[in-house]
């Protein structure tokens, strides 16, 4: 990332010896940094200002709390055990679908060694796998269906796994809405996934029949739950001769986890979008409303906080409705693109409130300066969308597919969450110094104070206090979208990671969710242009001597190009 250039005020425009100049570049200072003139943050009292942020304070508390006390656990994850059950007929033309339970259960046998004794051929054996359970049903408020697949190994010492073994994998997935009607196939698919064993003790033949310590592996992931029963029928073929499934062990059992979102989550999370959605509209052409009625165009602040707002209502309509009633498995792809869009809103948002803050005034308001910045922003929310439509997008098709099925796709995978972590890292540093550069920008320009008198000094004082109090809630905001990040690309793939596992608990991401509305409702609200003018209180007791104070430093714009009489005035005598 690039470092903006800081090029401070001329001397002559600022420290100068005469005192009436000083309340100029206050002036100056506080339009061009983005806190417009009439914003409301300058201009609404400390008392009110307080009350806001209380109120701001209490929703993000109830935000982690509905999580917390309210929603579940945000998945559920039920292990399974695949039933071994015969097809006895060779060649069969039609699809038939073994139940492992019920009226129509199959022909089961409990082990290999009793297929081998009653002469069953491999090729025969079809692992079938009822989701859910008996008794139980599917809900579309589950939405989404994530499985994962674990081989029981046992060691032979004549039938080892050996390394680089793939397993081939024919599965077949049916759907159905009722316990009486007939299976409907939804997938199938042919599949390859490399086995990871580790055999801890001694390979001898005393320690034959010890099972290999197995790693998981991705099996199916779909993005609706639209009926109430599935049946997966696995078959694992055997053919010698063109090395299928020949050298991967001898296969006791196969195990799945199926994990899906809580129903009781969904509710509260559907409640919260349908709640949040209006609240931020509504601010948003509030917002905008007041920008239009200013006589100027507006900046470049305001325009980006006007994006803010619009990305902050596209990830907060909740759309997620329609997935109840109908079958759209473009879901999960969806609500990744909209939070992508946000991620990038959001982290140029804070890129460009900073660097407003530090260019001068030949550079601002020209979103031309920030491609430095910007530009790595959007390349790297395209990649994160080009590594979706990777996995999500081709699972659209086929919900067996994987990523982390090869090599290949494990090591990218693996590569892009570490690397994005630590580009996440990197930008939180880099606004960091960003935010440190303003403050240090700040700082030097306190010496100007004590020449003004008392109200002066203390409202200005006020205002670089409100301004730095905002810059630490950002960067708190910053911090925990970070986290958030990273966390999420690692929770993502925690089935990869081995032993270590991180789960995001409810409270957390209704909290995160919960923050990044209060901070864009809060940008907008006290960003918008006030009705209320500093000075104006002031005008008729203070008038007289000190002409140089008595200048209204919130005057608002009336000229399109923004220049006011104040500016021209000031323009004029720093010139000579």
């Amino acid at each position: 990332m690039q470092r903006f250039s800081f090029r401070p005020f001329s001397t002559t425009q600022v420290f100068v010896s005469r005192s009436p100049l000083i309340p100029f570049f206050f002036f100056f200072f506080f339009y061009y940094s983005g806190i417009m003139a009439g914003a409301i943050i300058e201009n609404m009292s400390t008392k009110k200002l307080v009350i806001v942020g209380v109120i701001l304070l209490l929703f993000q508390a109830f935000a982690f709390m509905v999580g917390g006390l309210i929603a579940p656990s945000p998945t559920t994850a039920i292990p399974y055990l695949a039933t071994k059950c015969v097809d006895t007929v060779k060649h069969r033309q039609e699809t038939k679908w073994f139940m492992p339970w019920g009226p129509n259960m199959c022909e089961k046998i409990q082990s290999f060694d009793e297929a081998m004794a009653k002469k069953i051929d491999a090729n025969n054996i079809v692992f079938a796998v009822h989701i859910p359970l008996p008794n139980k049903e599917m809900s579309s408020w589950f939405q989404f269906m994530l499985v994962i697949l674990h081989f029981d190994i046992a060691f032979k010492m004549y039938n080892q796994i050996e390394d680089g073994a793939l397993v081939t994998i024919d599965v077949g997935l049916a759907y159905r809405d009722d316990t009486v009607s007939e299976w409907t196939e939804m997938a199938h698919s042919f599949e390859q996934r490399k086995l990871n064993c580790n055999f801890t003790t001694e390979k001898t033949f005393e320690n034959e029949g010890r099972y290999y310590e197995c790693e998981l592996l991705p099996f199916m992931e779909v993005g609706s739950v639209a009926h109430k029963y599935y049946l997966l029928n696995i078959r694992l073929p055997v053919n010698e001769r063109k090395k299928v499934n020949v050298g991967i062990g001898e296969i006791k059992d196969i195990r799945l986890v199926s994990i899906h979102q809580n129903g009781g989550f969904t509710k509260v999370w559907f409640a919260m979008k349908t709640f949040l959605t209006p609240s931020i509209l509504i601010i948003m052409i509030w917002y905008w409303r007041r920008i239009t009625l200013m006589s100027r165009p507006p900046v470049l602040l305001e325009k980006v906080s006007f994006a803010l707002g619009i990305s902050m209502t596209f990830i907060n309509i909740p759309v997620e409705w329609f997935s109840i009633g109908f079958n759209w498995t473009w879901m999960l792809l969806f609500g990744d693109i909209r939070q992508g869009i946000f991620y990038s809103m959001l982290l140029s948002f804070w890129i460009i409130f900073c660097g407003e803050h530090l260019m001068d005034q030949t550079e601002r308001n020209r979103f031309s300066v920030y491609w430095k910045q910007v530009g790595p922003i959007v390349f790297g929310s395209f990649c994160l969308f080009i590594f979706d439509m990777c996995e999500r997008g081709v699972q659209l098709r086929n919900p067996f597919y994987s990523i982390w099925a090869s090599d290949v796709g494990t090591e990218l995978a693996m590569a892009f969450i570490i690397v994005a972590g630590i580009c996440a890292c990197l930008y939180f540093l880099f606004l960091c110094f960003m935010v440190f550069q303003v403050f240090r920008n700040i700082s030097g320009k306190r010496t100007s104070l004590p020449t003004m008198s008392k109200a002066r000094r203390l409202h200005y004082e006020g205002l670089i206090f409100r301004f730095k109090f905002l810059m630490l809630v950002t960067l708190t905001c910053a911090a925990m979208t970070v986290i958030f990040f990273i966390i999420s690309q690692v929770n993502e793939g925690h089935w990869h990671w081995g032993e270590h596992t991180v789960q995001v608990n409810s409270a957390f991401i209704t909290g995160i969710y919960g923050m990044w509305n209060l901070y864009v409702f809060a940008i907008m609200f006290l960003y918008a242009p006030s009705h209320k003018r500093y000075g104006d209180e002031q005008s008729s007791g203070d008038a007289g001597g000190n002409s140089g104070e008595d200048i209204q430093l919130t005057t608002t714009i009336t000229h399109v190009d923004g220049l006011t009489e104040i500016y021209k005035m000031t323009g004029k005598t720093a010139q000579e």
